[in-house]
């Protein structure tokens, strides 16, 4: 006779949590005000037919295609900046923030990954909204903003990386006498190098998306043009701006690729 699990039996909990997430999803649906019948309506088809023809007829005036171009360099430019200042913060915060090379913790290690974690936990927009009072509107502070957020994320991935690493070859050159500078330039890096990269290179990804959002909060580049034209429901100028948006995330997407392709040779 084939007996049934018990309730709180291991398939029986999975069931249970399968189970608690539709009801939570169900709640969800009961306690919003979802506007269906607005929302599938024949007025709303019309109007969003509309939008979506205006949306789709690019802007080509000349004059305003030199002012995308120069926005979008900009965009580049703040993304390539602030991941480059992040990489050079990362490795700084990720020496203290690992451990010693016998495993042990350094008195370093938990400021050190309290700060990263500060640094991380601010988004983006959030950092680009306070540092705007300090350094103005413009690019400065979408780079900076950045600068801060991804030096969180990249210290913590370079911190595991250095942690992970195997400990023989710092050893040997421990043993000889060599000075602690020199082991981790001669032993750990080469190790840790090709995650580092991949790391970078994953997070300048993450950033050509995300500066191209800190312009909606003033801090320059195609974000800020995209809340404008938004702003004054031009729609063309709006076309053009999400067009260059994508150029520019394929255009990163393909160095990326390009990148790993030559690094793994």
């Amino acid at each position: 006779m084939i007996q049934r699990p018990p309730l709180l039996h291991a398939r029986c909990t999975a069931c249970w949590i399968v189970a608690g997430i539709v009801l939570l999803v169900v709640a969800s649906f009961a306690t919003l005000d979802l506007k269906w019948r607005a929302f599938l309506s024949a007025d709303a088809a019309a109007r969003m037919g509309r939008f979506l023809a205006e949306l789709t007829t690019p802007s080509t005036d000349p004059d305003f295609l030199w002012r995308l171009a120069i926005a979008s360099g900009e965009t580049l430019a703040m993304s390539a900046l602030g991941t480059l200042l992040a990489v050079v913060g990362g490795l700084l915060l990720a020496l203290p923030a690992s451990r010693a090379a016998d495993g042990r913790r350094t008195l370093a290690r938990g400021p050190t990954r309290l700060v990263l974690n500060v640094l991380r936990s601010v988004p983006e927009l959030a950092w680009a909204a306070l540092l705007l009072i300090a350094a103005g509107l413009g690019p400065f502070s979408g780079t900076l903003a950045l600068a801060l957020h991804t030096t969180g994320v990249l210290g913590r991935l370079f911190a595991e990386a250095i942690e992970n690493t195997p400990r023989g070859p710092a050893e040997a050159l421990r043993v000889q006498g060599v000075p602690g500078g020199r082991v981790f330039l001669y032993a750990t890096l080469p190790a840790v190098l090709p995650q580092i990269l991949s790391y970078t290179l994953y997070r300048w990804e993450n950033n050509i998306r995300a500066a191209a959002v800190l312009g909606v909060v003033g801090a320059g580049g195609l974000g800020q043009m995209l809340a404008f034209h938004m702003g004054l429901f031009q729609m063309n100028e709006t076309s053009s701006v999400l067009v260059a948006m994508l150029l520019l995330v394929a255009l990163v997407d393909l160095l990326s690729y390009l990148a790993r392709r030559t690094l793994m040779r």
